[in-house]
């Protein structure tokens, strides 16, 4: 059972409009998104559920709910990101921000990095006028204009490379994005990682605002204000990775403790904010403090970024970032400060 997925692709196609289709048929589009992404397992799904999504694509649950293979992650070198919510290879990611909030640097930190590994990167401009893609257009090997302009270049690129491609969220609307995804899957091209980008900032007010995603990534408010950046929240991200049958156990242990604690000093900070720290029961006094060093170590400084922080940029691996989170929850950073882990890379 651990490895049955649903097909997101064919979703995807028959259903454009998830949102609303998922509405009219009495689901709950959360729950819909957490079945694509694999944070609520295809097993523990009601067939209720099941079989509704399999009558919105018109197709058989045999056709919805396939045996996966395991889905290969991409590695980032941007700790939250690789801890929480990991890159789908071939998948399709949607961030969802207000502006403001740093996604754009996050998708120029990206590239940048892409481009440097031997990716084919691909941005297609928006329409009109937009403020802030300096570092995406610049660390773009490709900019495009037009999907058609889009499809001609990756198919001039061919299957045998793999690509990453930005685009923005009125072409989901349009359905042009899933009618691309589709030519290239009839042409053999399997490797593309479609990122999709809201400038707008609409998307926090929808669900499901792009249709079926392998991985989300939610940008929170809270850490833009308190300028912890990348301010990608680590509890309500997600990824098809994820699942039991796709995430490295150590990976799996390591990550589920980390969203505990961060999950609780949440709740304690609240209360520290209205009443101050001797409001903490001297029992979780512990945990707020281990909870405030990870979020001070989730925070990264960027090579896109240098120009404004005057700190180098750094890239961390999976091993590393897994290394140092189980040292902060096992207390061997107990006795540093929470100002000697921000914006740092390993420690």
């Amino acid at each position: 059972m651990d490895n049955l997925i649903l097909n997101v692709g064919l979703l995807r196609r028959k259903v454009p409009n998830l949102t609303s289709a998922a509405r009219q048929v009495g689901l709950r589009p959360a729950t819909v998104s957490n079945l694509c992404t694999g944070k609520i397992p295809v097993g523990r799904a009601e067939v209720r559920t099941l079989a509704a999504l399999a009558s919105l694509a018109d197709c058989s649950l045999d056709d919805l709910i396939i045996r996966g293979e395991k889905i290969e992650m991409i590695e980032t070198g941007v700790k939250t990101l690789d801890m929480f919510a990991p890159l789908a290879k071939g998948g399709t990611v949607g961030l969802v921000a207000r502006p403001g909030m740093g996604q754009l640097v996050v998708l120029g930190e990206l590239l940048y990095r892409f481009k440097k590994d031997g990716y084919k990167t691909i941005f297609l401009m928006p329409k009109g006028e937009q403020k802030g893609l300096d570092e995406i257009v610049e660390n773009a090997e490709i900019v495009t204009h037009t999907i058609e302009e889009s499809y001609k270049r990756m198919e001039e690129i061919g299957g045998g490379q793999d690509m990453m491609f930005v685009a923005d969220r009125t072409h989901v609307i349009t359905g042009r994005i899933h009618q691309l995804q589709e030519n290239l899957q009839e042409a053999g091209i399997h490797s593309v990682t479609t990122f999709l980008v809201d400038l707008t900032g609409e998307v926090v007010d929808e669900d499901l605002p792009y249709g079926p995603l392998e991985t989300l990534w939610q940008f929170d408010a809270d850490l833009a204000a308190r300028h912890r950046f990348p301010a990608v929240n680590p509890l309500s991200s997600t990824s098809s990775v994820l699942e039991g049958a796709h995430l490295d156990q150590d990976h799996f242990t390591i990550q589920q403790k980390a969203l505990k604690i961060l999950r609780r000093y949440r709740e304690l900070r609240s209360l520290v904010n209205v009443s101050g720290m001797e409001r903490i029961p001297k029992s979780e006094l512990q945990t707020y403090q281990r909870g405030e060093k990870l979020e001070a170590y989730f925070t990264q400084p960027f090579h896109v970024a240098e120009p404004f922080t005057k700190k180098p940029g750094h890239a961390v691996s999976l091993k590393e970032t897994l290394h140092d989170v189980k040292e902060i929850l096992n207390g061997a950073l107990d006795s540093k400060a929470v100002s000697e882990l921000e914006f740092i890379g390993a420690l």
